[in-house]
């Protein structure tokens, strides 16, 4: 009897302790699309560069984002649901993407002129008709 549990037991170990392991938690991509009012797309673009995108390098050098990357189409589209400008930020984990962004204590060190920047960051939000965040999952393609 005691060799059919201690057979058992060596059979179950790697679940239980399995279950026991730390799971890794994965890079997350998130998309965040933008459509700006038509004929601001130029100045949007501006603000954006200059006021967000150093706070996204920032958090990158960090390592709570893993890259940023910025698109805009090269075509225009049918106009139905078009976006104008794409920010897709890779995320270090999905931990990293609920954190804390200490977004507001980096603009204060990145920008000493606070009122300029906020006045600057409204203005970049005035110029959008919309504006959506697409965390995305990967799916695997059958093999």
């Amino acid at each position: 009897m005691r060799r059919l549990f201690a057979g058992i037991t060596v059979l179950l170990a790697p679940i239980v302790f399995a279950q026991d392991a730390p799971r890794p938690d994965p890079p997350r991509t998130v998309a965040y699309y933008y459509k700006v009012r038509w004929g601001f797309q130029e100045e949007f673009e501006k603000l954006f560069m200059k006021n967000h995108y150093p706070i996204l390098a920032s958090q990158v050098k960090s390592g709570r984002l893993s890259g940023v990357d910025v698109y805009k189409p090269t075509f225009h589209g049918d106009g139905h649901a078009d976006w104008t400008f794409l920010v897709v930020i890779r995320f270090a984990s999905w931990a990293a993407l609920g954190a804390p962004s200490e977004e507001e204590a980096l603009s204060r060190k990145l920008f000493p002129d606070q009122d300029a920047f906020k006045k600057e960051e409204r203005r970049r939000f005035e110029i959008l008709e919309a504006h959506w965040d697409v965390p995305l999952t990967p799916v695997k393609p059958p093999e």
